[in-house]
């Protein structure tokens, strides 16, 4: 017995990543997932390793209306209903406010805040006619205080956070909770955007990083994907059933504080 058997969920970002994580775990599960993705071969390549009677894949820009339509229709074809849903693309861009370019503000916000809008709107009457489920959004640290040049990423993922509390009030009564995750520093091409450049030594880059993370977080480490997707796990079943609207930070005791030592 898994904790999700016979729940079918869409995944956003799945193809890499804390997405991937998470699909790979709620499989485990029991799920059925839908995949969404721009990243088609790699989105691909994941629903054929987990197997097409457990996954499928559709391509998913989360910042359009019609990629959403296409993808409900899709996931409820293959498996013939949607009851779960976690909002977890995104994207982040480095830059001062002051240097932001306006086109590089609103890309941010089109994906990471249109796009958990559009998912809750889309997907949530699926899931109110399945019979009830779940949303999980993924929000940020950044969500619930300020860092210095995310300015554009810290202020989706406080809109996120606002979307996933308006949300859980209007749908209680459809029986949808809606919760949200706030990974602190994880270890994903987001956090250490040397490793998609073909350029960058991998060896330095990470080594920059890990030491930046050992500095910042009390625990001395950044956060595993894999660590993510329990938690987007719990939200998910059961075991958080008088729980919604609230935000569940999980960042290694960053936004507790920073040691001085």
């Amino acid at each position: 017995m898994g904790k999700l058997d016979g729940r079918v969920v869409v995944i956003t970002g799945a193809a890499r990543g804390q997405g991937e994580q998470e699909a790979r775990l709620f499989v485990a599960e029991g799920a059925k997932v839908v995949l969404a993705d721009v990243l088609d071969e790699q989105g691909r390549a994941l629903a054929g390793e987990l197997g097409e009677s457990a996954a499928a894949y559709v391509h998913l820009d989360v910042s359009q209306e019609a990629d959403w339509v296409a993808a409900v229709t899709a996931a409820k074809k293959t498996f013939g209903k949607i009851d779960g849903l976690v909002n977890n693309a995104g994207i982040l861009r480095f830059n001062e406010l002051v240097n932001t370019p306006l086109e590089e503000f609103q890309q941010v916000v089109q994906v990471n805040q249109v796009g958990t809008f559009l998912g809750i709107r889309n997907v949530a009457p699926e899931i109110e006619a399945a019979g009830g489920g779940t949303i999980v959004n993924t929000a940020s640290y950044t969500a619930l205080t300020g860092m210095a040049f995310v300015g554009a990423y810290a202020a989706t993922k406080h809109a996120v956070l606002g979307l996933t509390r308006v949300a859980a009030v209007e749908l209680a009564g459809k029986k949808i909770r809606v919760n949200a995750v706030c990974p602190g520093a994880v270890d994903t091409p987001m956090t250490n955007p040397a490793a998609l450049d073909p350029a960058a030594d991998p060896v330095e880059s990470r080594a920059a990083v890990d030491e930046l993370y050992r500095k910042l977080v009390p625990m001395g480490r950044m956060g595993q994907p894999e660590e993510v997707a329990a938690l987007a796990l719990f939200l998910t079943g059961d075991d958080s059933s008088y729980i919604t609207g609230q935000p569940f930070v999980i960042d290694g005791g960053w936004l507790a504080g920073v040691s001085l030592f």
